[in-house]
């Protein structure tokens, strides 16, 4: 758990996986910060964050841990960011990702909470994958993406789009591993919920993006050893099973879809 200031006017506590933790953000000393990190900073109260995000995290794990501790500090703002995890695991279910990220908003917003959450990007176009796996992915994101939107009309939640912000799929914008924002790319995503906030009638003031430079390739490449390849192993052991199984089956969608075609051209 990190903080930034005590004895606040205002508590902003952040709950979720390693988007809300500020994974592809580190600071020179070896911390995270994150675009929550940055949005605390800018509130123009004195704000006291907690951030309870976990690398790894999914929806079970916010709703059944992380929310009683947020809860436990009466956040003012609560950022809730998770889902990218559970579509990386087999017997991933939208039905679930609702059920869990629903109840986590409502009892926040009960308790008084304004509750942020953020949409997944488009990885499709910053990961080089075989298409294939491709359609399998957009499919995946774009059901959890559906959770949040049925979320947000169901409840009075602050609501980024991220697909929607202009030129979020640079690369300059993005870690080295591709899956998570980089230190521009948090800053980027800070400012778009700080706009989204003021709108709400929050005062703060908006985020500046700045000038990142990237890191030698050499340093990407330690990076990727030390970091990336363990990760891949690791989800290879749970998700490759299943991909093989979702590929088939897209083989077979595509192989009717030409089927069908050919007889309409008949």
């Amino acid at each position: 758990m990190s903080t930034v200031q005590v004895a606040p006017n205002l508590t902003f506590a952040v709950i979720g996986d390693s988007a809300a933790f500020g994974t592809g953000d580190e600071a020179p000393d070896g911390t995270f910060r994150g675009w929550a990190f940055y949005l605390a900073k800018s509130f123009r109260d004195e704000c006291n964050y907690v951030n309870f995000a976990r690398p790894g995290a999914k929806s079970d794990e916010v709703s059944g841990v992380q929310l009683s501790s947020a809860k436990a500090y009466s956040p003012d703002i609560c950022a809730v960011v998770a889902g990218g995890n559970d579509l990386l695991r087999n017997g991933f279910s939208p039905y679930k990702l609702h059920q869990n990220l629903l109840r986590t908003c409502k009892e926040l917003m009960e308790q008084g909470s304004e509750v942020i959450m953020v949409e997944l990007h488009d990885p499709n176009q910053l990961l080089k994958i075989p298409n294939l796996i491709k359609r399998i992915l957009r499919k995946r994101v774009e059901a959890v993406n559906a959770v949040y939107r049925k979320i947000a009309d169901e409840l009075e939640i602050v609501l980024i789009k991220t697909r929607e912000i202009p030129d979020v799929h640079n690369l300059r914008n993005w870690h080295i591993d591709r899956m998570h924002p980089g230190e521009r790319g948090h800053k980027i995503l800070a400012r778009e919920v700080a706009i989204q906030l003021q709108k709400r009638g929050w005062s703060l003031t908006i985020p500046e993006t700045g000038e990142v430079f990237s890191k030698e390739k050499s340093l990407q490449m330690k990076w990727l050893i030390a970091n990336g390849v363990p990760w891949f192993l690791k989800r290879s052991v749970d998700l490759l099973p299943v991909v093989l199984v979702l590929a088939v089956i897209e083989i077979f969608k595509i192989l009717n879809e030409k089927l069908n075609y050919l007889k309409i051209l008949r």
